[in-house]
């Protein structure tokens, strides 16, 4: 079974390739976050709407405030007209962007009027979003000096910074990372790799994980297109879903998951602080197992889509289990009884549709607005009736 390709690599290399446009990309990602954020690079209006992508917000709010001479209006869904933007905005001030709240303070839509972005230095909470630092690293060979970012305190979602780096890296463009000091050279064009091959997404994979958990032992599934040095932090997936009875294997450009036959245990406890998109799968995963999980650093979960934490307490308590949330964690109980019949509500995220499907294996459910995961995976539901799930298992 192939997966599309990872949107998050998807949109650095779109954004890259609109830099540097001898940059040739092969399996891009099918996902609505890719094809806004194609069509937002490609817009030659005054209006560019990202619906519910806050990549392609975040990304194209550096890639059009470092455009001379455009102007852009940038907005998006309701949703995204509540979610932050100050820090990402003040610290392309601080560059010499010209940009103005059409709206809330802090808030999309924004008015953007393109500058030539001085730099290079820059400072910015090493506590916020990955998707804010990335998108300055992204711009950062675009600027004359190249970019000197400096990130005050902790950092979250290292992998992600890791992984905008090391896409840089395979184009030639020398970066660094020391301590809190992220250095990019400036580029006029790239000297390393000029056609990349995206992965397939493996918070895709997640949910064949959970699907491959919640089977019988011997059970096995095969992907295509994953690395075992994979740029990717949610390749954690190999060791969280290890305790879950799931082995990976790797040969080519593929891998194999597996079903043991090892006892489960009791809980599962993890900080997901590197990788919490896995989290709503893992919840829902160890609810379908019987078993609790003990899971912390969630604190990003409340502004992404939906408030994450909230949606999974509301749809495991209709389900028959006992969760308890804060504004970063979440404990879920050991239970063994899952109530049949329900109907998830699914947020206007794509995540809640996926991470609870794997759960009509063990007792019929349906979906609203199940096409939500087009957002990331438009063939999702397609891919799963190839394994089996019938239409009233997965139904809208």
């Amino acid at each position: 079974m192939t997966v599309t390709g990872s949107k998050s690599e998807t949109n650095r290399l779109l954004l890259l390739q609109a830099l540097f446009p001898e940059l040739e990309i092969d399996n891009i990602s099918n996902s609505d976050d890719a094809q806004v954020m194609q069509q937002g690079l490609a817009s030659d209006g005054a209006l560019v709407d990202i619906h519910h992508a806050g990549t392609a917000m975040r990304f194209l709010t550096a890639y059009f405030a470092s455009r001379a001479g455009r102007e852009v209006v940038l907005t998006g869904s309701e949703r995204m007209r509540q979610r932050p933007l100050e820090i990402l905005v003040d610290a392309l001030k601080d560059l010499g962007a010209e940009i103005t709240y059409e709206g809330k303070k802090g808030c999309p839509p924004l008015r953007i009027k393109g500058q030539h972005l001085k730099g290079p230095r820059v400072t910015m909470p090493a506590s916020v979003s990955s998707q804010y630092i990335s998108a300055l690293i992204l711009i950062g060979p675009s600027l004359p000096e190249g970019l000197e970012l400096t990130l005050e305190g902790n950092i979250t979602s290292m992998p992600y910074i890791h992984m905008t780096l090391g896409l840089l890296k395979r184009l030639g463009i020398q970066n660094s990372f020391t301590g809190n000091q992220i250095s990019i050279a400036p580029a006029q064009s790239i000297s390393g790799e000029r056609q990349i091959t995206v992965e397939s997404d493996w918070s895709s994979a997640s949910y064949y994980y959970s699907i491959v958990a919640l089977s019988e032992p011997g059970t096995r599934i095969t992907l295509r297109f994953y690395r075992e040095d994979s740029l990717q932090g949610d390749s954690a997936l190999v060791d969280l879903f290890k305790p879950l009875g799931v082995h990976t294997s790797f040969e080519a450009d593929r891998i194999t998951l597996s079903k043991g036959d090892e006892p489960l245990p009791p809980k599962i406890k993890h900080n997901l602080i590197q990788t919490p998109d896995l989290a709503q799968t893992l919840v829902a995963c160890c609810f379908g197992l019987g078993i609790g999980c003990d899971l912390t650093g969630l604190h990003t979960l409340k502004i992404k889509e939906t408030d994450r934490l909230q949606a999974l307490y509301n749809e495991i308590t209709k389900l028959g289990g006992s969760i308890r949330v804060t504004d970063r964690s979440l404990y879920l109980k050991p239970e063994h009884q899952m109530l049949s019949d329900k109907r998830i509500a699914t947020y206007n995220d794509h995540r809640m549709a996926m991470a609870f499907a794997p759960l009509a294996m063990v007792a019929p459910l349906s979906f609203e607005d199940a096409g939500v995961v087009s957002k990331s995976y438009p063939d999702f539901w397609k891919d799963l009736e190839v394994l089996g799930f019938t239409s009233e298992e997965v139904s809208e």
